[in-house]
Formats: C-alpha cells, sequence, structure tokens
C-alpha cells in the first residue's frame, strides 16, 4: 500500500505533505493505531488509516478502526477500507491496467459482469495476477501509482478513498 500511495498522492494532491507509516500485517496495525496517535505531537496533523478488508466486513472493519483511533484520542482521523483488497482499485480503472501491464485486453474487462463492481471481486489480486500474468503485488503498486485516474475509476472505495484525501489536502490555488 505504501508503494502505492507515495507515488499515487503526489501526483494528485501536489500540495499535501505526507507520511505513510507501514506496519507488518494487519495485527500490527492494529495494535500501534491508539499507541502511535497518542504519541504524535505534532500539531495540526490529520491521520489517515487505510486497510484492506481482506474478506471481513467493511462497515464493522472501519467501526473497529475508528473506535481504535478514538481509543487513541483522535476523533477526527479518517479511516478507509479497500474492499476486498487494494488491487479492487486497480480493477476499477482497466485503461491505466492495460497501460501499465502492457495488456490492451485489460481494456474490456469492466465488460465482464465479474468486475463491473471492482469491490465485490473475490480476491482482486489473485484475479489480477490470471488476467496478466506479469502482474505483482509490489511491482504492481509501483506502475499503478502514477497511473490511476480518478476520473475514470468505477471503484467505490477508491472513490472514498480519493475524496477523504481531498476534504484535508491543502487547496491549490
Amino acid at each position: 500500500m505504501k508503494v502505492l500511495l507515495d507515488s499515487l498522492l503526489p501526483r494528485l494532491f501536489p500540495d499535501l505533505g505526507f507520511l505513510c507509516v507501514p506496519h507488518e500485517g494487519k495485527n500490527d496495525l492494529e495494535k500501534s493505531i491508539p499507541r502511535k496517535l497518542q504519541a504524535w505531537r505534532e500539531p495540526g496533523v490529520r491521520f489517515v488509516v487505510v486497510r484492506d478488508s481482506d474478506g471481513a466486513d467493511c462497515r464493522a472493519l472501519k467501526a473497529m478502526l475508528v473506535k481504535l483511533c478514538q481509543d487513541g484520542g483522535r476523533h477526527d482521523t479518517v479511516v478507509r477500507i479497500p474492499c476486498e483488497e487494494l488491487e479492487a482499485w486497480y480493477i476499477g480503472d482497466p485503461e491505466s491496467m492495460a497501460e501499465a501491464f502492457d495488456e490492451p485486453s485489460l481494456r474490456m474487462i469492466s465488460n465482464k459482469a465479474r468486475f463491473r463492481d471492482p469491490d465485490s471481486v473475490s480476491q482482486p489480486a489473485r484475479a489480477l495476477a490470471e488476467l496478466a500474468p506479469v502482474f505483482q503485488k509490489v511491482s504492481g503498486a509501483r506502475v499503478m501509482g502514477p497511473r490511476l485516474t480518478p476520473e475514470r475509476n468505477t471503484s467505490r472505495s477508491f472513490q472514498a478513498f480519493i475524496d477523504a484525501i481531498a476534504l484535508i489536502a491543502p487547496q491549490q490555488p
């Protein structure tokens, strides 16, 4: 996720200063949220927590993460859940996938019923690997970050993430 966000956010929000804090899996993230939020002392900082749902109920997961943030003393933290995995965001932008993986046939995947709603695709990383055998998670994030386009992306969770960042990002003149 960090690899994707490190290239996506500066492109879409050039005036946004940010720091991605990676974790060693979801358990590490969940354990560290209250502690890190309580310890952070820089004034005016906003926090965004992003975690794949990995098959969990997205709403219940978000509620749990919001509570962890509140336990850390932060009631203004934004929590966003890519449903089911970050790779659903890629599936929401077939044009970018076709460019990134040099696979023109990917432009047509939204014509298939299975891919019309990217956020409902079961195991999107696996589905993407089947569609583009060159796909790997880290290198995929590296090539998709510079390409994902909010205007054409049909993933609702991607749009919710972008909308949330837009609300906290400094406004461009």
